[in-house]
């Protein structure tokens, strides 16, 4: 058997291999064996230098079989119909009949088969009637239809198991292949949950990082007390980041049946979040409709995953140093909405930008593209662009059991 590219394929497992030359050599020294060897029954061996010539013709022939059977087979059957004619039943003949049946079935499908085998169990029954002198019930004639029945079951048997095992090592091969697939998407999987993991954990901190820096320098001279402020925030940004990216590192290190599912943030410290982006000089106006504990798992993480990014956005991007945020909880989803004002000039270039354009990939980020992940991983829809004077980003969480469950980095499992 051989594969899509042309190369012949192993097995699925090491058989032993016959010489072709031995199987030859066997079959033609049971052909001519059978020829000569002194049956009680009269009209078995031949006579005459013609009939001998004939019955062991066959054993030439049968080394042909494995490329031509069925020529070889047709020409097996005629030698068995002159030896009729000369007088003899030629039971080596028919022996070589029945291995050259046996080469049909093993190579050709079962109705051919069938085909094949009836016409040459007719020929050969009809010849050695006329050999026998027409009794029909003549135990040789039903012996040698025996025996060409037996070589096609033999050979149509060889040609089922061979198939059988082209099968297995197909599926074998198939779900080998199934799985490599199924290890790069885990692969993949695994590297796109750390890339969101790294951006959740480092980009916050550093956005607060980088906003306080600006704070500090521009009141160090004017006003002392407030650059100190703003020092201390950047001190405790510092030790939170550095703290976060060795519990993510921990995690990644420890084996499977190591790692302990880590505390996930949710909507529930919102204030704590929103307190954060205020001690860096963002002010943030938000506003909560309906139950928070209502809300899921899965859809409370990504829920605070997309405040923490649109005011991340906000304190990089916008403009004004202010923010809003609403989150509005409904029965079976949960809306977030954070807007904030940029740049009139920014504004404006977005504004006639095309609208197919991603203004996350546009300005070089991945915080959105991550987001998006998140996002579809809990079958929600978000939304963003320009606003009139501002940026908006939505996102809308549905919270019924389709939603999926929590997986260990806050998507679906």
């Amino acid at each position: 058997m051989t594969t899509t590219d042309g190369r012949r394929r192993e097995p699925a497992y090491p058989r032993p291999r016959v010489p072709w030359w031995l199987g030859d050599a066997l079959a033609a020294v049971l052909v001519v064996g059978a020829a000569f060897a002194p049956f009680p029954v009269a009209g078995f061996r031949p006579t005459g230098g013609l009939a001998v010539a004939v019955v062991v013709a066959p054993a030439l022939l049968l080394p042909l079989r494995r490329r031509r059977p069925v020529p070889v087979l047709a020409a097996v059957v005629g030698l068995f119909g002159l030896a009729a004619l000369l007088g003899t039943l030629a039971p080596g003949v028919v022996l070589a009949t029945g291995i050259a049946v046996f080469a049909v079935a093993a190579r050709t499908p079962r109705r051919r088969t069938l085909v094949v085998t009836a016409a040459t169990a007719l020929a050969v029954v009809l010849l050695g009637l006329a050999a026998v002198g027409g009794r029909f019930f003549d135990v040789p004639v039903v012996q040698f239809a025996l025996l060409i029945a037996f070589g096609a079951a033999a050979g149509d048997a060889s040609r089922s198991r061979r198939e059988y095992i082209e099968a297995v090592t197909e599926r074998a091969e198939r779900a080998e292949r199934t799985r490599e697939a199924e290890a790069s998407r885990r692969v993949a999987e695994e590297r796109l949950r750390i890339a969101r993991d790294l951006h959740d954990v480092v980009a916050h901190q550093i956005s607060v990082i980088s906003l306080n820096a600006g704070v500090a320098s521009s009141a160090i001279e004017t006003r002392p007390e407030k650059a100190v402020t703003a020092l201390a925030t950047i001190r405790r940004a510092s030790r939170t980041v550095l703290g976060e990216i060795g519990d993510l590192l921990e995690v990644l290190r420890a084996g499977d049946s190591e790692r302990a599912p880590s505390p996930q943030p949710g909507l529930a410290r919102l204030d704590e979040l929103v307190a954060g982006f205020a001690d860096a000089g963002l002010v943030v106006t938000t506003r909560v409709e309906g139950p928070l504990a209502s809300v899921t798992a899965a859809a409370d993480l990504v829920a605070y995953r997309v405040v923490q990014e649109g005011l991340t956005n906000a304190g990089k991007h916008g403009a004004g140093d202010r923010a809003h945020v609403l989150v509005a909880v409904a029965e079976d989803e949960v809306s977030v909405v954070v807007t904030n004002p940029v740049p009139v000039a920014r504004a404006e270039a977005e504004a006639e930008a095309d609208a197919d354009v991603d203004l996350d990939v546009v300005r070089g980020g991945y915080g959105l593209l991550g987001l998006r992940e998140r996002v579809a991983s809990v079958r929600g829809v978000v939304e963003t662009g320009p606003t009139p004077g501002g940026f908006r980003l939505a996102a809308v969480l549905p919270l019924g059991r389709e939603a999926g469950t929590p997986g260990r980095d806050g998507g679906a499992a």
